[in-house]
């Protein structure tokens, strides 16, 4: 699982460096990809399962790094390759009778709430979609620069992976891992999140004080889960209510850091080092507890 973690953040590094030019900015993007609750869930069931979620980002590195931006035809060509390594991988694996991932295992609409609460889907037990709690706000600043970039290339690759992931085994492979598609743009995009959050000036106070609004209301909502499922019985054995006030912890920690940014931002404050820093902060203290809680579930 480690050798899988490294190999797999390492690759999303690397690709990343196409798009991210910020180290810090890459250096986050590997490990959400690598060190999240997908990849991490995927320790469950054999190591070539995770093998394979960890080549995903070398294999789009010949689409990336590759052809020029004249050569469409040629990178789109080139974006095919991890959808037939993948279904190369399960067809020979099936040849000689190794299922890394059960087959009939895919993406189901409650799955999502992953995206919300990823501790609370880990004790469930269910499949681990999805990323932390303060890495969200990045990923949010990461989907408007995208769309306001119009790299509609990236939001088709993205959609293609999640309709595969929800439909039903073809070729003898497991749906859920085309997830690792999407989950791969999605690290991405929180990447390029963190560059533009990190170098946000006085004309993108709107954005950020937009991402404040919608950690806000994250945290509110898993406050009131927390409420709700630490009424019943179940919740009380199982420590629903607690992992729901823990992800509101960190959703309010990440909306507190982004609110300092907008204030520093009104106030025209160039204090870029003091922000980078309770930024990035933030998302590593996210990563490691959630990463260490989930570590701890699985295994």
């Amino acid at each position: 699982m480690v050798v899988n973690a490294f190999f797999g953040s390492l690759g999303c590094y690397v690709l990343s460096r196409r798009w991210v030019a910020s180290v810090a900015g890459s250096f986050f993007t590997g490990a959400v990809y690598g060190f999240g609750p997908f990849m991490l869930w995927l320790a469950r069931f054999h190591p070539t399962a995770g093998f394979l979620v960890a080549a995903v980002p070398w294999l789009f590195c010949p689409a990336a790094f590759g052809p020029k931006k004249t050569w469409h035809f040629l990178e789109a060509l080139l974006s095919i390759l991890p959808f037939l390594f993948v279904i190369m991988f399960f067809r020979v694996s099936a040849r000689y009778g190794l299922y890394p991932v059960p087959i009939q295992l895919k993406l189901h609409a409650p799955d999502l709430a992953g995206l919300l609460a990823p501790l609370v889907m880990a004790e469930r037990g269910v499949t681990l979609v999805g990323f932390y709690h303060v890495p969200i706000a990045a990923l949010v600043m990461g989907f408007s620069m995208l769309f306001a970039a119009r790299r509609y290339g990236v939001v088709i690759i993205l959609a293609v992976g999640v309709v595969l992931a929800s439909c039903e085994s073809f070729l003898d492979v497991s749906p859920i891992i085309w997830l690792a598609v999407p989950l791969l743009c999605c690290s991405i995009l929180i990447g390029a999140g963190i560059q533009g959050l990190a170098c946000a000036g006085f004309a993108d106070r709107k954005w950020i004080l937009a991402n404040v609004i919608i950690m806000g209301m994250l945290t509110i909502v898993t406050l009131l889960l927390a409420i709700r499922y630490s009424q019943t019985f179940l919740a009380l054995k199982l420590g629903y209510g607690g992992l729901f006030v823990r992800a509101a912890e960190m959703y309010l920690l990440g909306a507190i850091a982004l609110a300092i940014l907008f204030f520093l931002i009104c106030a025209k404050l160039r204090w870029r080092r003091l922000w980078s820093g309770l930024l990035y902060i933030a998302i590593a203290l996210d990563i490691f507890l959630g990463a260490r809680f989930i570590v701890d579930v699985i295994l």
